[in-house]
């Protein structure tokens, strides 16, 4: 995969040429700290099958190999169910450019929002959420489980379609240094956001995942900001959270690699707004031509976006979830034939469809967790989105 285009001389308005290229139409857009790639048209599409989708993932890439196409790329995202139908594909062309982060273009003041009346439906309601976090509560202090993410959904439907070119590039400028993406995720939708978390990069024999778990959200006043973040440092409730997902991928990944490094204390990273203990995790794989997207998936999903045990808690998901959560809190990236690549974790994001945008948040939940207080951290990891597309919370 060519690699001067993303690590090269930067040019100014590279990156942001790209992001404003993006039509929902007939391409896949991902930015993340090392680059931003747009892709075009269909080369070829990964096959659903009962094979490891990894294995099936190789099998496309080489074909396109044997067919004379040189650095095949493939693109897309992987649902949050096992066995759920993966949409990835080869595409006919893919261009690249520095990370955003890079551009000073990606800092210049965008247009706001279209002023659409848009009708907001919560799926569930508030107070159904806190209840079903009550639930998960109670069940924990039984000993059924010991976490469990929760999410919860807003409907959003526009008297006509959002432009989504211009949605995904404030998304982009909000946050330049994370992983911004909009891919399709099925006939007639598409899922964009903007991640804060890495769940696994692997270039050559290098390998990076920085999982993100116990959160709480920013304010506007700078001394207030600073206390959230000092007292998310030293909560006993998200520590407790954070290290579970820790010690969850250090497991996961320890038989593929032959080193580990897993720093003993997390630190903070910040969005636009939340702030998330985060722990960077790097490794070296035993086999060094071991793909990121089997890595990843041996890591998939993790106890930040289901819980733990983790057939349990995906058990108690599919109970106290009022909807099918698709490709959100899947992975979205890319890999090529060399088994580099980077996937994310599918958060912060939403799925339009024709006039509708269903957007997604979730939190983590444990047997300390107070359904009030989850309540208002999936409020606020809703207003990524909702400041986007100019809703009012």
């Amino acid at each position: 995969m060519p690699d001067d285009a993303a690590e090269g001389p930067d040019t100014v308005g590279a990156a942001t040429a790209l992001l404003e290229a993006y039509d929902h139409r007939d391409a896949r857009f991902f930015a993340s700290a090392t680059r931003t790639l747009l892709a075009h048209g269909v080369r070829a599409e990964v096959p659903h099958g009962d094979a490891p989708l990894h294995r099936r993932v190789t099998e496309t890439l080489d074909a396109q190999l044997l067919d004379g196409h040189e650095n095949p790329v493939v693109v897309g995202a992987v649902p949050f169910l096992p066995g759920a139908p993966a949409v990835l594909a080869v595409p006919e062309t893919v261009r690249f450019a520095p990370p955003l982060s890079r551009d000073p273009l990606a800092a210049l003041p965008v247009a706001p929002p279209a002023a659409l009346d848009w009708d907001v439906r919560p799926v569930p309601a508030p107070e159904g959420y806190a209840a079903a976090v009550a639930t998960a509560v109670e069940r924990m202090k039984r000993g059924e489980f010991g976490k469990v993410v929760l999410s919860r959904t807003l409907e959003l439907t526009a008297p006509q379609e959002p432009d989504l070119t211009a949605l995904l590039g404030r998304l982009a400028r909000r946050d330049p240094s994370g992983y911004t993406f909009a891919v399709p995720s099925g006939p007639g939708r598409t899922l964009l956001g903007a991640s804060p978390e890495l769940l696994l990069s692997k270039r050559g024999g290098r390998v990076v995942t920085n999982p993100l778990a116990g959160s709480t959200p920013r304010s506007a006043d700078l001394a207030e900001d600073v206390r959230r973040a000092a007292a998310l440092l030293e909560s006993e409730k998200d520590l407790y959270e954070h290290a579970m997902v820790v010690d969850a991928i250090r497991d996961a990944l320890a038989p593929y690699c032959r080193t580990l490094d897993v720093p003993e204390r997390p630190t903070l990273v910040r969005t636009a707004a939340m702030w998330h203990l985060s722990t960077t995790i790097t490794a070296d794989p035993v086999d060094p031509g071991i793909s990121a997207l089997e890595l990843a998936c041996a890591l998939h999903p993790t106890p930040a976006i289901c819980g733990t045990p983790t057939d349990t808690a995906r058990e108690v998901i599919g109970e106290l979830e009022p909807f099918d959560r698709g490709a959100y809190t899947g992975m979205v990236g890319w890999g090529d034939a060399n088994g580099d690549g980077e996937w994310v974790v599918t958060i912060r994001c939403a799925e339009a469809e024709g006039r509708t945008l269903r957007l997604f948040a979730g939190a983590g939940i444990v047997e300390q967790s107070s359904p009030e207080a989850e309540t208002a951290e999936t409020a606020a990891k809703f207003r990524t989105f909702l400041q986007a597309v100019g809703v009012e919370q």
